[in-house]
């Protein structure tokens, strides 16, 4: 993995190799987990306005943003990691071990649409408590199980 310009090496002088590879691993999961976080919201609101519900909104909106962080995160987050694996078995291993993050992260948004009226009238917000709370579920998941090295 190639360090992130500039930050890359103040990382790796003030944290040391491994860690600073292994942050700037969460930060790009990070970024890829923003541009999931539009994907998701871009579906839930497409599918409210074709009357799909705040439920399967979301469960559709959900597998829209996965597929999208699962192709980015192969192509950037972890470059040339699990390669060894068959794309279509390790989008499949990416959805199946991210359950954990998908029941935080789900778990979370229904809670709050249900119970807080605020984000029942503004989804987003029970999207991004959602995401926050599948994050770092999510990165070790994918980290150790779907990407990892040989």
């Amino acid at each position: 993995m190639t360090d992130i310009a500039i930050l890359g090496p103040m990382l790796t002088r003030l944290l040391g190799p491994a860690r600073a590879a292994l942050l700037q691993q969460f930060l790009r999961f990070g970024v890829v987990g923003v541009i999931g976080f539009v994907v998701d919201t871009a579906v839930l609101y497409a599918g409210l306005a074709v009357g799909a519900g705040l439920y399967l909104g979301r469960a559709v909106s959900y597998v829209a943003a996965a597929t999208t962080t699962w192709a980015l995160n192969r192509a950037w987050t972890f470059r040339g990691r699990g390669a060894g694996a068959p794309v279509h078995r390790q989008w499949l291993l990416f959805v199946v071990v991210n359950l954990g993050g998908f029941v935080l992260n789900y778990g979370t948004y229904a809670l709050l649409v249900t119970f807080v009226p605020t984000v029942a009238a503004h989804p987003v917000l029970g999207v991004a408590a959602g995401a926050i709370a599948g994050m770092f579920a999510n990165f070790a998941l994918s980290r150790q199980i779907v990407f990892r090295d040989g």
